[in-house]
């Protein structure tokens, strides 16, 4: 079944599915648009299986665009808004994209530079005349094999790549994830993050799938008037990135204020430090929160972890999706041994395994083999099964004959109150080989100083794991996601 038609099925007609400032767009009018779409692309000579483009802030167009590439059988490829020219360029390049789908905001923004790439530009005003094109048979698709998406990567850690999701993928992952999640068609989630990013759209894939709504909402850069819409509009749900949480526990009033519909808290895109989770399940005692786990290889999310679990295993990822496996293996591919310190790297099996990177067959080689995702983060399993990250293999730091995950040093400086983001990174050093500097975002008026952060850590941690420089900046780097952008740091001390 394709999967557009398969996640707008179960909507009432009259239901709203989605809310964008005073714009309210429900599951009979989704469906009408997405089938508009679907045959303004195959009427314009557009192919089942071709790549198109969309370019487009968080917004119901871009659901439509979206939702209306898969429905027509083609293969949605989404690019951040503020992507450079020479991103854009390789993208359509990489992907052999024809056409583009663009917001009405930034279709004139474009226009020279989609006509000088040689793409077909469709923007909104080609998609409000209902009644514009007739009924088109619609291709029929094998969902193990067609592709529904071309997803990047967020290039937080290297070069984005293009990760082939195909229409069985998508369908997999969002029914585990409304399983261990219990989504109904009352739930309503807050989307701060982008559409663009596998997260958002997981969230996209989960909520019209059972017939829930979404609030979209691209003003969190003003976090207080994203927690009065959430109250207004009476959200079951907010999803978001370590960096969503840090911001709001030390710049807003998310912590106090009422939210009377909220049951349920979400975060994946890297691990949230145990400090900031020890404050929001004392702030929310009564709201379920989830931890997930994911990569984009894996179509979003590859675990869960169970709220009533977080006091007792407080910084695991949990364990696998109901679909998925997950396992962390020796380099021989044998399984480490559960409750020991062994530390092995995590690889995944399953149905919401992409079946590898866009025409790249020496990538899909190294990090898909034998049926398996080899992740790239390290990780020991407890006696229970449960596993714990230690790091990602990139992110090691090799300092004076020591391995020292960044995230552990993180984690201390975090328990420090004025800290409202750390990040840890590796600095070349003529004896250490690798130095350790910490970059702190702090909150505003804050006197913490260098000294006082190491100091900390001395307390906390052994001496080769003190940071040797700490950088003290208003805000880190992040990417359109949200994540903290590693080597941009690196860049500041080079």
């Amino acid at each position: 079944m394709n999967l557009a038609a398969q996640l707008l099925s179960a909507g009432e007609a009259s239901a709203p599915a989605l809310f964008h400032g005073q714009s309210v767009c429900r599951y009979g009018e989704l469906r009408a648009r997405v089938d508009q779409c679907a045959r303004r692309l195959l009427a314009g000579g557009t192919s089942k299986g071709e790549r198109v483009a969309i370019i487009a802030e968080s917004s119901i167009f871009f659901v439509v665009a979206y939702l209306g590439v898969i429905r027509a059988g083609m293969v949605a490829v989404p690019i951040e808004t503020e992507a450079s020219t020479e991103t854009r360029d390789r993208i359509v390049r990489e992907a052999g994209i024809r056409t583009l789908m663009v917001s009405r905001r930034l279709s004139r923004r474009l226009a020279g530079w989609a006509a000088q790439a040689g793409l077909e530009s469709i923007d909104e005003s080609a998609l409000e005349a209902i009644d514009a094109v007739g009924p088109i048979d619609f291709p029929e698709i094998a969902p193990d094999r067609d592709h529904a998406s071309l997803m990047y990567t967020s290039g937080s850690t290297g070069v984005p790549r293009a990760v082939v999701i195909t229409h069985s993928n998508i369908a997999t992952n969002t029914r585990d994830i409304i399983e261990v999640l219990g989504l109904t068609a009352s739930d309503r989630v807050m989307l701060v993050l982008p559409l663009h990013y596998c997260f958002g759209l997981s969230l996209l894939h989960t909520h019209l799938s059972v017939g829930g709504s979404l609030v979209i909402d691209n003003r969190f850069i003003f976090p207080e008037h994203v927690l009065q819409e959430m109250v207004a509009r009476e959200c079951t749900g907010l999803a978001g990135v370590p960096a969503t949480y840090q911001i709001l526990l030390r710049k807003s009033r998310f912590k106090t204020t009422a939210f009377p519909s909220l049951r349920w808290l979400q975060q994946a895109g890297g691990k949230l430090p145990n400090p900031h989770i020890r404050e929001i399940l004392e702030a929310f005692p009564n709201v379920r929160f989830q931890l997930m786990y994911g990569q984009t290889e894996a179509t979003a999310r590859l675990s869960c972890m169970p709220s009533e679990r977080l006091h007792d295993k407080l910084g695991s990822i949990g364990q696998g999706l109901p679909s998925t496996r997950l396992e962390v293996v020796r380099p021989d591919g044998s399984p480490v041994t559960p409750g020991s310190d062994e530390v092995g790297e995590i690889v995944a099996a399953g149905g919401n395994i992409a079946p590898g990177y866009w025409n790249d067959p020496e990538e899909t080689a190294r990090y898909f083999r034998g049926g398996r995702l080899h992740t790239g983060d390290l990780a020991r399993v407890d006696a229970e099964g449960f596993i714990f990250i230690v790091e990602r293999e990139r992110e090691m730091i090799k300092s004076g004959g020591h391995r020292v995950g960044a995230k552990e040093v993180e984690e201390v400086i975090a328990e420090l109150p004025e800290v409202v983001e750390v990040a840890v990174v590796g600095e070349p050093h003529e004896l250490l080989g690798e130095a350790i500097a910490a970059f702190i975002a702090p909150i505003d008026g804050s006197s913490l100083t260098s000294d006082d952060v190491r100091e900390h850590c001395r307390r906390h941690l052994p001496a080769f794991k003190v940071p040797e420089r700490v950088v003290f900046l208003p805000k880190l780097p992040h990417n359109a996601n949200g994540k903290v952008v590693k080597s941009e740091l690196k860049k500041m001390l080079a």
